[in-house]
């Protein structure tokens, strides 16, 4: 059994970072009733802080969001999943600070999720299957549990890594709250699935500066119901940045823009242009 360290220690921030689907295929319902998907996804190098200390009981408090500090949070069922599974007597002290708009596709409650199990197994070093508990926790917690861009198949947990090159990118999300499972739920309804995606034309586009051959499965049927997501997708090909794709189930979406600094100009100018979006340049990690 691991203890809480005799001597008091001071929080340790760790980064937890966002993710973008370079893709997202929907291939099938299986018969379990989770998709079949085929997905690039690349952690960006930007995201939420955690700041997580040794205590006597497991506590968490959240700043910049306006989310319960009990089981209903990821991170709270992280930790303690985590804590049971390594037999730790004691706790520890959790301050996330909420820096990813919610329920906007950029794996955030995933990533945050990931990043405590790996700052607990610090913490309370044990022989705990991590990459196990992470798949309990969510489909996209042992992606950033893996910490680097990969292919993912199955329902997001067969992960091969691939190396992608550094991309600068332009995040909006436009204020819409768009859950997951709704979005799976108007795809099956139209059943419109996709082909794998072409991952070889896609590291070549992206390498070369041009048109990215990559696809949303859910994007038609999520922007259909969300007219800001139509809007956001124009305005990032209007500030001219090329490839517009929603992330994930939504509502963030990106666009590829030549080098940071056009990035940069082009998200000043957008969040100019829509002062309520959220507006970030960033990179692929």
């Amino acid at each position: 059994m691991s203890h809480v360290p005799a001597d008091p220690a001071l929080p340790v921030t760790y980064f937890a970072p966002a993710k973008v689907n370079l893709g997202l295929s929907v291939r099938d319902l299986r018969a379990d009733g989770y998709h079949e998907l085929h997905s690039l996804m690349v952690p960006l190098n930007v995201g939420d802080d955690l700041d997580i200390a040794p205590a006597d009981t497991l506590t968490l408090s959240v700043q910049g969001a306006d989310l319960p500090t009990d089981e209903r949070n990821l991170v709270f069922r992280a930790a303690r999943a985590y804590l049971d599974a390594a037999g730790v007597d004691g706790g520890a002290a959790i301050t996330l600070h909420k820096r990813l708009p919610l329920a906007s596709g950029l794996g955030g409650g995933s990533s945050d999720a990931a990043t405590t199990l790996m700052a607990l197994a610090r913490l309370y070093p044990a022989g705990v299957d991590l990459p196990g508990l992470a798949l309990k926790l969510g489909a996209d917690v042992p992606f950033f549990l893996l910490g680097r861009a990969a292919v993912a198949s199955g329902v997001g947990e067969l992960l091969d890594p691939l190396p992608v090159p550094p991309v600068p990118l332009v995040l909006v999300n436009p204020g819409v709250e768009v859950s997951a499972r709704d979005a799976y739920t108007w795809l099956d309804a139209e059943e419109a699935f996709t082909p794998a995606l072409d991952t070889e034309a896609i590291l070549a586009a992206l390498t070369n500066g041009r048109p990215v051959p990559y696809l949303n499965a859910l994007q038609g049927p999520v922007a259909a119901r969300h007219a800001p997501i139509r809007e956001a997708l124009g305005a990032l090909e209007a500030a001219g940045l090329h490839s517009a794709l929603m992330s994930g189930s939504g509502s963030t979406c990106f666009a590829v823009a030549r080098d940071d600094a056009h990035a940069h100009d082009a998200a000043h100018a957008l969040a100019r242009q829509f002062p309520h979006w959220w507006v970030q340049a960033t990179r692929t990690l």
